[in-house]
């Protein structure tokens, strides 16, 4: 029999195991045996079939899992039935997988109780929108830190790049993303791009209010467009409240295993990190996310969300780039070559620790910063004259900054940094970087204890002096994130809420959020939940 009642029946329960509704319907659309439902207040759906023999279909459907329940009419049938179909992807391990991954289950009920169609459609309806209630993650409570949900229903603009990575952006959006997006009620509008900075142009210029996010599926340079696009926009404070979200589809995706290491997922590559990722942003739980303002020598000013690199991590980023169709695995293609012609870079690097109380400082002001520079921008290294000449950003236009946020940490290139900072001794490097997420790279793990929203840079900082053999032992442990296990005399690592990189001479590649820069000085300090991004906690 059709229905539903409460606990009232049986003894008195409370707590997550309260029970909330309970019903006969059958399961369709190819079994259609009857099962006994039972809905309890702590977020599980109990199944078990009512004939013998059916103890198979018994199940348990933790509504954690859900990203989705819908009721709707019968089918063209003369029967006045209603359904409503639970969407699910809960960790399953296969007995072809060495750890388990989400994998798609779906269950559909026919109520069939009352000869109305409306009435079976009311009660279709008690269920999904009660199974749609408790399928809501529980928003995290955190001082100062404010998360929040997507809307129901809700409308998403994915920016897709379909030449990323290993090519196949739009056939992985439409075999994974879509199906996942309308069973979750998330209405989406897709702009593929066609040339370099699309994406920056659209954001900076377009009329975003029709999205309640933004979604990005390419690699992190995309996203690195988006952001830098948003923050060129007059309306800058408001388009940053409109939450962010990253799905892999580069060879890097650095970001995107950062969001699935943060929700306490295990590591994942290629499809089932995109099945991840298209999950939380189902789910629609977002949070504040950390943005790094960085300033070049030449008068550029950047945003960043996930690094900054001189040196050879850059280097194998930039190097790798022609082997991009091997997806992750061009970074050890990239690594081999740049072992071969290993270079050390000389330059001073400066920063501020993580806890060092500020000075009294001067904020950076544009006027300030040209004060003591001549017509033709002339650098400065740490208040000296530099002769690196300024090199022009492509694709990164300079706005004038208005209200943008003030670089209280910062000081002009002309003035030696604050006497509260750190000026390392080292002036040979072999690689600087500083990154504000938990990965480098899908696969690999550089700061594991890196938060969204934690106020700080790690930086790492290799001296001159490594053996190439000690350098590629790094290389590997970054992959399990046990690079600091191996205690490397010239590998130093340090939490910095600002820093300094003046090159003696304009060698190596720099590089930010993997895409190239020229070489020069730069700076820049963590700016504290600037934007908002889909992920938690």
């Amino acid at each position: 029999m059709d229905g539903w009642q409460g606990p009232e029946d049986g003894s008195p329960q409370q707590g997550s195991a309260e029970v909330l509704l309970r019903g006969q319907f059958l399961l369709v659309p190819a079994l259609r045996h009857s099962c006994a439902l039972t809905l309890t207040r702590g977020g599980e759906l109990h199944i078990q079939g009512v004939e013998a023999g059916l103890d198979s279909l018994s199940t348990v459907l933790k509504l954690a899992d859900c990203i989705c329940c819908c009721s709707f009419r019968g089918g063209e049938t003369q029967e006045p039935a209603a359904y409503f179909s639970v969407f699910c992807y809960p960790f399953k391990k296969g007995w072809w997988d060495s750890s388990a991954s989400r994998q798609r289950v779906v269950k559909t009920f026919q109520v069939s109780g009352s000869q109305d169609v409306e009435e079976n459609l009311k009660l279709a309806e008690t269920w999904a929108k009660k199974i749609r209630e408790l399928s809501l993650p529980k928003i995290p409570k955190q001082e100062g830190v404010t998360y929040s949900l997507l809307p129901r229903p809700c409308r998403v603009l994915v920016l897709l790049n379909p030449q990323s990575g290993t090519g196949r952006a739009l056939q992985l959006f439409h075999s994974h993303v879509q199906p996942m997006l309308t069973e979750a009620n998330i209405a989406f509008t897709v702009f593929v791009t066609e040339r370099p900075n699309h994406a920056h142009d659209f954001v900076q210029n377009g009329d975003l209010s029709s999205w309640n996010a933004l979604v990005v599926m390419a690699g992190d340079g995309l996203m690195f467009e988006v952001v830098n696009g948003l923050m060129e926009r007059q309306d800058w404070e408001s388009a940053l409240k409109k939450p962010l979200c990253i799905l892999p589809g580069g060879s890097g995706n650095a970001l995107a295993a950062s969001i699935n290491h943060y929700a306490g997922n295990e590591p994942a590559i290629r499809e089932e990190l995109l099945t991840n990722c298209t999950y939380i942003l189902c789910k629609g739980l977002h949070t504040p996310m950390d943005l790094v303002s960085l300033r070049t020598a030449s008068g550029k000013r950047l945003f960043s969300f996930l690094s900054f690199g001189w040196g050879f991590i850059s280097d194998v980023d930039i190097t790798s780039e022609r082997y991009r169709k091997l997806g992750n695995a061009r970074f050890t293609m990239g690594t081999v070559q740049c072992l071969a012609k290993l270079e050390v870079y000389k330059g001073r690097l400066s920063y501020l620790p993580v806890g060092e109380t500020s000075a009294s400082s001067s904020p950076y002001s544009e006027q300030s910063s040209s004060s003591g520079q001549s017509g033709h921008h002339t650098c400065y290294r740490n208040g000296h004259p530099s002769h690196i000449l300024p090199q022009t950003v492509p694709g990164v236009s300079h706005v004038p900054e208005g209200t943008w946020p003030e670089d209280s940490l910062l000081v002009p290139f002309n003035q030696p940094v604050p006497k509260h900072w750190t000026v390392e001794p080292e002036e040979e490097f072999v690689s600087i970087f500083a990154i504000y997420q938990s990965h480098l790279g899908a696969d690999y793990v550089m700061a594991s204890k890196a938060k969204l929203h934690d106020g700080s840079m790690h930086l790492f900082y290799l001296k001159a002096g490594v053996s190439r053999t000690a350098l590629l032992k790094l290389f590997l442990a970054i992959q399990k994130g046990t690079h600091m296990d191996l205690n490397c005399p010239q590998l130093r690592y340090i939490p910095v809420r600002a820093f300094r990189i003046e090159p003696f001479v304009a060698a190596g590649l720099m590089t930010v959020d993997g895409e190239m820069l020229p070489c020069e000085p730069v700076q820049g300090q963590v700016q504290n939940q600037l934007c908002r991004i889909i992920g938690g906690p």
